[in-house]
């Protein structure tokens, strides 16, 4: 019976059975784009502990990345089928060797990244087939030594990090120099001591960008033409504090050099001096940040004055405590970093000639005021006085900054605003007061800030938003006000936020209360995105409201409310999101509500993205999700879930996304499956599966299906049956869950004709000695059961009383008091006695086996119950194991024969023991409860069931 069962559990059909090698899992990989088509399949398998590159990687992937894992080796069967490979990242791996020729299929590559791994070699053949390679990394690797050849197959090559290295000397890379597409060398950090254009080549190179930073150079000398298109130089942190011979020839040499990085470099002033006097013609962009060694102070104006065209200048962390003197004459400069300063004081014509100055950057720092300085610059459109001490905003701070568009504020100590500080700011587009301490905005504070398109207050001690605060900024389209202690919301407060399209409110202490009138969000008719996530809105009941909060949001889309307070929501009303026809993003994670009214979603048709994950919901019907046919991806993680099901008729046929990790679902069946015909990315991790037949079509279709993708499939666990708890599932072994039916046809009918032969000699010749013997052996039987009888076991309940929860009122009104109240049985029902917290399989296999007998309660909600048909089948075990009537079958209503059928298992039963039936008409029913308890008081040996039950209630 046993065989039979899997067999008609898990024959497929012949559809879906498809080659190995045409499946979409990938084990540890995650999979973007189609099996179908070039160009547009990104496999991802980052940081999952690979130790070696996965083997079953799709032959036209564009990009795969397999970085952040163990892999110690490339071996050179690894990319053979890999030809249309465009990216490949192995990348913070243990990579020490790559073999010869690993990479020759690879001829449509195009960036390589090897950064982060344990290279020493780079070999003679290492980059062969690589032609069309542009981008190379190899930087963060032990590479000391480079065959000559190494670099002769990347004919296409623009780009090569070999930084922190061990190369010691440049001409270990000067092969690769002579390509005329080279555009960008970095060689940071390798321990290079000299630097001479003679050495690197004899004929000018392509060279645009090139860095040296961080290399001791002693010796820098630039005397040969070679370098004509160089337009970016990076010294940073090189030389070695007055030792160093920096030579530069003519300027001419180094004409197009634009930009220079001088951050930290340890040399002296006269050095840089004479770097600086031949890149006066062309330098444009100067960084010189973290100069321990000079005296910066001194050194300003004679910069300014050697270098004419400079129009960015970063001096960003130089300790230089104040700035006294004007930068002269510095007239062309446009951008100008004094962060990470340590100022205190800014004299107020420090910047006076700086009348082309649109960025000014004054960040961590210590200043306790906004310098007046920044006021002569009428140019200013970038002011950023993050990260100071600056504790009051007046009236005179921003006077005369017409020009300015965007003011950073984050991170000071400023409490008070005053009225009129921002009034001369009537251009100001991007406005960043987060991370104070502001715990009132007033009017007019705002008034002239008409053109603001950004405002930011997170993080700060707003307690309550009055009448009209927003009412001029006709501009806003971003206000942030996550992170306060908003508990109090005026009606009107965000009158006049006509263009807002994204309003941030989370982090907060708004209530239901706040809520209630359902205009507390009027005047934003543009509002797009809507976040009240991390607030302490509940209800307490699912009834209607009287004025939904969000009625008035007619193009909202995107809607967060995840967590919220301590308890949680508890309650969502059923017309909570009325008005949100537009709602396309619905975020309600971690509410803690375990009931969704079947008419939630009806008012948000558009709905695509939906995340109720986090919540305990135990009713989830199909009902429920048919007012959202659009629905693309569904979020149900982490809800204890032990069943999909509901999404079988719930008419999703547009979701590509469905997660549901961390729930208790043991089978995936095929109908949920064909539910969701569009489904590209199913998440089921940690999850209770069942390794036997019943996840078999699962299985397959995971494999084997060239469209979806069951994502890590590889960390799916089996945790029943117990023999197989720890399991992968992935490692299932499918075989017995399949048939050939052909064989077993030719099988069947070979054994047929073979017993109808066996039986004629038999009747023809030995029919009376078999007759005979027949009967002696029943005796014998009789006669060693009687002998050997088992003692009675000692159980908790009489019985396990199975049901559909649709017959619970049944139950509970007849057979509860009719069993335990008045002939005093005690029954185990799952509802009461199941253990809390234990799963509900465990509960079912041992409330079955700690009773003396199971009544199943038969009627159609039974037999389409998924978790009624586990209690019968575990009860059929225990009949066939321990040889006991141990079963007792009670119909509550007429079922033909004929939908009886699909449930071999229940058909099997009734045909071969004794059932009752519930009588139609009242007077009857005496005469059921006697026969319902001559069965329980049946001992359950299978020879000695009692006569009025034999044969009284029986059906074919």
């Amino acid at each position: 019976m046993h065989f039979i069962y899997l067999v008609s559990c898990c024959l497929l059909p012949t559809w879906v059975r498809f080659a190995p090698t045409a499946g979409y899992s990938l084990g540890s990989c995650v999979a973007h784009g189609s099996l179908n088509y070039t160009n547009r399949l990104k496999v991802l398998c980052y940081s999952e502990q690979l130790r070696l590159v996965p083997s079953n990687i799709p032959p036209n992937v564009t990009v795969l990345d397999i970085s952040d894992n163990l892999i110690s080796r490339i071996q050179l069967e690894n990319f053979r089928n890999l030809s249309n490979l465009r990216v490949l990242n192995v990348s913070r791996n243990l990579i020490s060797r790559v073999a010869e020729g690993a990479f020759k299929h690879l001829v449509n590559l195009q960036e390589l990244n090897m950064a982060r791994n344990k290279l020493s070699v780079l070999s003679e053949n290492i980059f062969e087939g690589l032609g069309n390679l542009t981008v190379l990394q190899l930087g963060d690797n032990n590479i000391k030594s480079v065959e000559s050849t190494a670099f002769r197959f990347l004919l296409s090559i623009r780009f090569v990090n070999l930084t922190t290295n061990e190369l010691q000397h440049l001409n270990k890379v000067r092969p690769i120099l002579k390509f005329p597409h080279l555009q960008q060398l970095h060689v940071g950090n390798n321990s290079l001591f000299t630097f001479q254009t003679e050495d690197l080549s004899d004929f000018p190179l392509a060279l645009k960008v090139l860095d040296l930073s961080w290399n001791p150079l002693t010796k820098l000398n630039v005397t040969t033409d070679i370098l004509p298109k160089l337009e970016s130089l990076d010294l940073s942190y090189s030389g070695t504090n007055g030792s160093e011979e920096w030579y530069i020839r003519d300027g001419f040499l180094l004409r197009d050099v634009k930009k220079l990085s001088l951050n930290g470099t340890n040399i002296s002033e006269e050095v840089l001096f004479s770097v600086l006097q031949c890149l006066n013609s062309s330098l444009e962009v100067l960084t010189m940040s973290n100069l321990k060694h000079l005296k910066v102070k001194a050194f300003l104006n004679v910069t300014c004055q050697m270098l004419p065209l400079l129009r960015v200048f970063n001096l960003q962390g130089n300790s230089l405590g104040s700035l006294g003197d004007g930068l002269k004459p510095c007239s062309l400069l446009r951008d100008l970093d004094l962060s990470r300063n340590k100022l205190v004081q800014v004299a107020d014509f420090v910047f006076k000639n700086m009348s082309q100055l649109h960025a000014l950057n004054l960040s961590y720092n210590q200043l306790n005021a906004v310098p007046v300085a920044v006021r002569i610059i009428t140019s200013l459109e970038t002011l950023d006085l993050s990260y100071n001490s600056i504790s009051e905003l007046k009236s005179s701070d921003f006077a005369k900054m017409t020009m300015l568009k965007e003011l950073y504020l984050v991170n000071n100590l400023i409490r008070d605003i005053n009225g009129s500080a921002f009034q001369d700011l009537i251009n100001l587009r991007s406005l960043r007061l987060g991370k104070n301490h502001i715990w009132m905005i007033t009017y007019p504070m705002f008034l002239s800030l008409r053109k603001l398109v950004v405002l930011d207050l997170k993080s700060n001690q707003l307690s309550s938003l009055k009448n009209g605060t927003f009412q001029n900024l006709n501009s806003l389209k971003s206000l942030n006000l996550v992170d306060n202690q908003i508990s109090e919301i005026e009606e009107g407060a965000f009158q006049g936020l006509l263009n807002l399209t994204t309003l941030l409110l989370g982090s907060n202490k708004i209530t239901g209360d706040i809520l209630r009138t359902g205009t507390v969000f009027s005047g934003m008719p543009a509002l797009r995105e809507l976040q009240l996530f991390d607030n302490f809105i509940s209800y307490e009941s699912t009834a209607k409201l009287k004025s939904p909060p969000f009625s008035l949001l007619k193009s909202l889309k995107t809607l967060s409310l995840n967590s919220q307070g301590h308890e949680g929501l508890l309650n969502l009303p059923s017309n909570f999101l009325e008005g949100l026809g537009s709602l396309i993003e619905l975020h309600a994670g971690r509410l803690n509500i375990n009931f969704l009214h079947p008419q939630t979603f009806s008012y948000t048709p558009k709905l695509s993205f939906l995340d109720i994950s986090r919540n305990a919901i135990g009713n989830l019907t199909p009902q429920l999700f048919q007012p959202i046919p659009n629905l693309t991806e569904f979020i149900l993680t982490q809800g204890r879930l032990q069943t999909l099901d509901f999404l079988i008729h719930a008419n999703l046929t547009q979701v590509k996304i469905l997660r549901a990790k961390g729930n208790e679902l043991t089978v995936i069946t095929e109908s949920l499956i064909r539910s969701l015909p569009s489904v590209k990315y199913v998440d089921l991790r940690e999850n209770s599966f069942s390794c036997d037949c019943d996840n078999s079509w699962f299985l397959k279709w995971a494999l084997h299906d060239t469209y979806a993708q069951v994502i890590y499939m590889n960390t799916y666990f089996c945790k029943y049956p117990p023999n197989l708890r720890g399991m992968k599932l992935i490692d299932l072994k499918m075989d017995s869950c399949s048939v050939d039916l052909e064989f077993i046809c030719f099988i069947s009918s070979t054994t047929l004709v073979a017993l109808t032969l066996l039986a004629s000699f038999f009747y023809r010749f030995l029919r009376w000695q078999v007759v005979y013997a027949y009967y002696l052996f029943l005796a014998f039987l009789y006669d060693n059961r009687k002998k050997r009888r088992r003692p009675v076991l000692q159980y908790q309940y009489d019985a396990f009383v199975s049901y559909n929860t649709h017959d619970e009122l049944w139950v509970l009104r007849e057979l509860l008091p009719n069993l335990e109240q008045v002939q005093g049985w005690r029954l185990c029902l799952h509802h009461r006695d199941f253990e809390a917290g234990k799963p509900i399989i465990d509960n079912i296999v041992d409330s079955i086996y700690n009773s003396r007998k199971t009544i199943c309660l038969i009627s159609r909600h039974y037999l389409e119950s998924e978790w009624c048909s586990r209690e019968i089948q575990v009860a059929s075990f225990r009949l066939f194991d321990e040889q006991k009537d141990v079963l007792i079958l009670v119909f509550l209503e007429d079922i033909p024969a004929c939908q009886l059928s699909p449930y071999h298992r229940m058909r099997k039963l009734v045909k071969k023991r004794t059932y009752l039936k519930w009588p139609g008409h009242r007077e009857e029913t005496r005469m059921f409860w006697h026969k319902l308890n001559i069965a329980l008081q049946t001992r359950g040996e299978a020879d000695e069931e009692n006569p009025l039950l034999s044969g009284l209630d029986t059906q074919d």
